[in-house]
């Protein structure tokens, strides 16, 4: 295991109700909030009334951001700085899942720089500062609540790059079960899909981690045991708030400490969706069981441990190898089995754009992985095998 330094400063207020917690949470913090969030399922649901319940309660005056898309773009991150400039605002408040938290944090930092948003995000320029800002989480899925990620994309030059900065934690982070109860089935499959992907990303790794080992097994079991469940009952608390719960630890920091995952199969991911605009969980689904096949014999017993420890599996007089790869597979149909997408061609991608994918995994540096490092052409190979 790795030195390390864990600082996590996001105040995390998690159980049902927790949403009257608001204005005491805002409470020094300025009058003029920002209200950022997607595409109006908060208003359905009743979310938004309640929220501006809260904040009417605490005399602030509310400017809105609606629109946020699931692939948050820079023109909305650029449209959320002019709106803090314009109206002098004090706090942002994102309600809503990772997207529209991943906007905000782009947004709290571009408010606080002379440099150009697109600059700090790929990493030309350097983050002075952010505007604080809150979240009301409505997903489970990207653990953005209680961490410093953000995945912005920009539509003009189809590139969607993952950046962080230690100023775009959440000063807090408000999670209800409840207000995960109105996610429909299919971004609740993603959303699983995407909690398991962050702690496979951390699983493969060289370092000698016993307890960070179990610790993401934990995870991944305990996701494997619940999804089934929660897809016949939507509405059941108890399922949702362990799958609410899991997607926060499953990134933010507390499983990672003393080594770095992977996060080859997040690039691969982030370079169909630039192009495709695909849900993030869905290309995960697809691409990662590949990875896996691609990258098996930099550490068989890495998978042999997958199936052993989170799928129960047993191995008989089969070779570790053929193994492992049964250990791959059985991910592979566990995903299928709760009606994620397992090849490319489901969402109409075909062999047209891989070269245009492959050159976009390698933008930012002519490598990328750390489990085993790959280059464009291991790109393309994944990409062929996920037609």
């Amino acid at each position: 295991m790795n030195n390390f330094t864990y600082h996590n400063p996001t105040k995390l207020i998690f159980g049902e109700d927790t949403l009257t917690e608001l204005p005491k949470l805002l409470n020094g913090k300025g009058k003029n909030i920002l209200l950022v969030y997607g595409g109006g399922s908060i208003k359905q649901n009743g979310l938004y009334d309640n929220v501006l319940e809260q904040l009417k309660a605490m005399d602030a005056h509310v400017v809105e951001l609606s629109g946020v898309e699931p692939n948050p773009r820079l023109t909305t991150v650029r449209k959320g700085i002019e709106l803090v400039h314009a109206h002098g605002i004090d706090f942002i408040l994102a309600v809503g899942g990772g997207s529209t938290i991943d906007c905000t944090k782009a947004i709290a930092v571009g408010a606080k720089s002379d440099a150009d948003i697109w600059d700090i995000i790929t990493k030309k320029k350097v983050a002075k500062g952010a505007l604080p800002f809150g979240t009301v989480l409505t997903l489970a899925a990207t653990g953005s609540e209680m961490n410093a990620g953000s995945v912005i994309t920009n539509w003009q030059t189809n590139e969607k790059v993952g950046w962080g900065s230690p100023y775009s934690y959440p000063t807090f982070s408000i999670l209800d079960p409840k207000h995960t109860f109105s996610v429909p089935k299919n971004q609740t499959i993603y959303g699983m899909v995407d909690i398991m992907s962050h702690a496979l990303e951390h699983y493969f790794h060289h370092e000698t981690t016993p307890l960070q080992d179990r610790m993401v097994e934990g995870i991944l079991k305990t996701v494997v045991e619940t999804a089934p469940r929660l897809l016949e009952d939507l509405e059941n608390y108890e399922h949702r708030e362990t799958i609410l719960y899991a997607g926060t630890m499953a990134l933010n920091g507390m499983v990672s400490m003393g080594y770095h995952g992977d996060w080859a199969t997040h690039n691969l991911e982030h370079a169909v969706s630039a192009i495709h605009d695909i849900p993030h969980g869905g290309g995960l689904a697809i691409l990662f069981p590949h990875w896996m096949e691609h990258v098996l014999d930099a550490n068989i017993d890495r998978f042999k441990q997958l199936g052993l420890r989170v799928f129960d599996l047993e191995q008989g007089t089969e070779s570790d190898r053929d193994f492992a790869l049964r250990a791959i597979q059985t991910l592979r149909d566990f995903w299928t089995s709760i009606g994620a997408p397992s090849t490319l061609a489901d969402y109409d991608i075909d062999a047209s754009s891989i070269e245009d994918m492959a050159d976009r995994t390698v933008q930012l540096s002519e490598s990328f992985g750390s489990f085993k490092s790959l280059n464009r052409d291991d790109a393309v190979a994944i990409y062929k095998a996920s037609l």
